[in-house]
């Protein structure tokens, strides 16, 4: 056996160092996590301004920022239906100081689109923060005011456009799909890259029907704008009393809920994930933010990480099976 030279490194030196070194790691981050936050935070929404996430993100961001005594800074990444936002806050440091606040485009989009990560793999759930219905809303120049109506349209018209505010493969998108599915007709969807912009051209007439989130819908339903002709819920949204669900419109099994959620990048320390789950719960039983959810139709969840992590699990098996049915592609 060769002898060992005096000043070699020997491969237990190594892995002492190795050890020496993790475990020095680990208790910079235990200690950075004692004290956080210490300095802003950012809120990472994958999709623009004005639509269902990022009022979702505001809302609470405003609460978290009164009891950390830090700023919570909400940065819209959107683009490639929530996948550039998405990817951003997966790669981020795992330091508590950014946070991925994004909807179920994290169970679905791995389905649709070829991602050179796993969100599902990369990412940790902390909390879910609301759920909202999907609405199938239309420009009164379509002429209809019923999902009946707009079935009866579609047959004489195939190819109807829809708008959505996210791309091939959302739930916003799945939801239209589905019901033209069941329905026997078909219809044709023009993405966005987020809801205010898609509201935008619905309101113009530029295209009459819309898939979206009650949340950039609600003020313009109010205002007696648009028709929204069914939800997708299993019971009415308490937001939308009036508006019939797709199975009292004669959809049945149609029944989907939009999730907003929390994510943090995997690797985050659990003290901190646990942190930001407490004081979002807490926020979400706030009265004046539960108003706020309910204005913009959201409905304010909650409940563990454990909780929000099963359903991140069960949505992805959902979509799965939605994105083959439906045949989902990206073109």
């Amino acid at each position: 056996m060769q002898a060992v030279k005096e000043g070699a490194i020997r491969h237990g030196d190594i892995v002492s160092v190795y050890f020496d070194s993790h475990a020095h790691r680990r208790r910079c981050i235990d200690a950075a996590a004692a004290e956080w936050p210490s300095r802003p935070i950012r809120f990472v929404v994958p999709f623009p301004a004005g639509g269902s996430t990022d009022v979702a993100a505001r809302v609470v961001g405003d609460y978290l920022s009164r009891v950390f005594g830090q700023q919570i800074v909400v940065e819209n990444k959107s683009g490639a239906n929530g996948n550039i936002g998405i990817e951003y806050a997966a790669k981020s440091l795992p330091d508590g100081y950014t946070v991925l606040i994004a909807t179920d485009a994290v169970s679905s989009n791995p389905h649709v689109y070829k991602m050179s990560f796993d969100p599902l793999q990369e990412l940790l759930p902390v909390i879910e923060l609301s759920h909202q219905p999907i609405a199938l809303a239309a420009h009164p120049s379509l002429g209809v005011t019923t999902l009946a109506e707009l079935t009866t349209l579609a047959k004489k018209q195939p190819g109807l456009r829809f708008a959505t505010g996210s791309g091939a493969g959302s739930l916003q998108a799945m939801v239209a799909l589905w019901y033209a599915s069941l329905a026997g007709i078909t219809l044709e969807q023009v993405p966005y890259r987020g809801g205010g912009p898609a509201i935008n051209d619905l309101i113009a007439g530029h295209v009459q029907l819309g898939s979206l989130g009650t949340t950039p819908l609600l003020p313009h339903y109010t205002a007696g704008t648009l028709y929204l002709l069914a939800q997708s819920m299993a019971a009415r949204s308490p937001s939308l009393p009036n508006v019939p669900t797709f199975q009292e419109a004669g959809i049945s099994g149609l029944v989907v809920d939009q999730r907003i959620g929390v994510f943090v990048p995997k690797g985050t320390s659990r003290n901190i994930a646990e942190r930001l789950n407490s004081e979002i719960n807490a926020a979400l039983r706030d009265d004046n933010v539960r108003k706020s959810f309910a204005d913009q139709a959201q409905e304010a969840a909650g409940g563990t990480a454990e909780q929000y992590a099963r359903l991140v699990r069960e949505d992805s098996e959902k979509y799965a099976r939605l994105v083959k049915e439906l045949n989902v592609k990206v073109e």
